[in-house]
């Protein structure tokens, strides 16, 4: 005799595989809580260590004219992908008090010298492009999920971008710039105005806390007027890159 399942022992599977689902579920949204919630902690702690270099050496990090005097001179300056520093000797700044591309990668070679970001940093750009970051190897990776690093770089005045709301943005932290280009970052735009709110004013062009024009980033902002832009909550694409003007 064959004997089936009782609709009573069909029906404890089918919520025994609802709980599943749905601790499973709730345990990834979690998780990407904690790691939105890291990326404010990150930028904070990095924009106090930009503040005590600043405080110390009378210069930004990058942009220093001198240096070597303190951490000596790189085997080549400004180096390549092919002349990575194994350790904190390394190259003067201009000093103009924007952080250039050459400088953004030094940048985070000072910090960690001068003791104030964890890990090392090899001071050069991660490919024959000087835009490549490489996450934990010239720049910091962040907590985010997959190959996610912060940049610091910086951009002056801003008008006509394509990617950029107008304004002077001076130096910026951006994060997601792990590839030569801007491969940008799945951040949602509910996820950065979440961000953005906190610390900031909650719109996508205006205040301390950013993020690209809709012609760049369509599920991002509104529109690509600074003055009435609103973040595009409801949508569920990503790409959102995260730019953080520092105020230096």
């Amino acid at each position: 005799m064959r004997h089936g399942f009782s609709l009573v022992e069909l029906s404890i599977v089918l919520v025994i595989l609802g709980l599943l689902t749905g601790g499973i579920l709730t345990g990834q949204s979690l998780i990407r809580a904690a790691e939105i919630r890291s990326v404010t902690t990150e930028f904070q702690r990095y924009q106090t260590a930009m503040m005590s270099f600043r405080d110390k050496y009378f210069a930004l990090p990058g942009d220093m004219r001198n240096a070597q005097s303190f951490w000596g001179i790189a085997a080549s300056c400004p180096g390549t992908y092919t002349t990575p520093s194994s350790d904190a000797t390394t190259c003067n700044g201009t000093g103009d008090g924007l952080i250039s591309w050459n400088e953004t990668w030094r940048a985070w070679q000072h910090l960690a010298a001068a003791g104030l970001v964890e890990g090392t940093y090899t001071g050069v750009p991660g490919t024959s492009d000087n835009t490549y970051g490489l996450a934990g190897t010239n720049m910091p990776k962040s907590k985010l999920s997959g190959n996610v690093g912060w940049v610091l770089n910086g951009k002056g005045n801003v008008s006509g971008s394509v990617w950029a709301f107008d304004g002077n943005y001076g130096n910026v932290w951006l994060l997601g710039w792990a590839g030569g280009v801007d491969t940008g970052v799945d951040l949602k735009a509910e996820e950065v105005w979440n961000i953005d709110t906190k610390v900031d004013d909650g719109k996508p062009g205006l205040g301390m806390v950013r993020v690209h024009k809709n012609s760049s980033r369509p599920n991002c902002a509104s529109t690509d007027n600074a003055a009435t832009a609103v973040y595009l909550v409801q949508n569920t694409g990503g790409g959102c890159n995260l730019l953080v003007i520092s105020g230096y």
